[in-house]
């Protein structure tokens, strides 16, 4: 990646061993996909079984959380279970260069889109020159 990316700060920072919650919840952290291009970051990432209405997306002090929850569905006893659904959580810092306000979702078959678009003033511009 390029010295100008918005990803890449320059800066050392501690990373956590694992994201925590509150919660006595058991949770799934989701792989993602973090694409840069000119107008910011796309996230990508698979949350198979939350419906729109059990996702939450915020960003509080600059951090990003994606939290899903699994509502299963009950079709008679369970008798017999290898597989379990569980919710998912997983937390990003952004870089300050994000404007918030423009941060749009997109849920469609289980696969969450997030684009993160760059504020105004940390994009490159061309400056035109006069002659006098």
């Amino acid at each position: 990646m390029n010295d100008k990316s918005i990803t890449n700060t320059g800066e050392r920072r501690t990373v956590g061993t694992r994201e925590e919650t509150r919660s006595m919840d058991r949770y799934v952290r989701p792989a993602v996909d973090i694409v840069e291009t000119a107008e910011g970051l796309n996230i990508v990432t698979d949350l198979p079984g939350v419906a729109k209405e059990y996702l939450e997306i915020g960003i509080d002090k600059g951090i990003l959380t994606i939290q899903g929850k699994v509502q299963p569905e009950s079709r008679g006893n369970s008798v017999y279970r290898e597989f379990e659904l569980m919710s998912y959580y997983r937390q990003f810092q952004l870089p300050e260069v994000i404007d918030q306000d423009k941060t749009r979702a997109e849920l469609s078959d289980g696969v969450l889109t997030l684009r993160l678009y760059k504020a105004e003033a940390a994009k490159p511009r061309r400056i035109e020159v006069q002659v006098a």
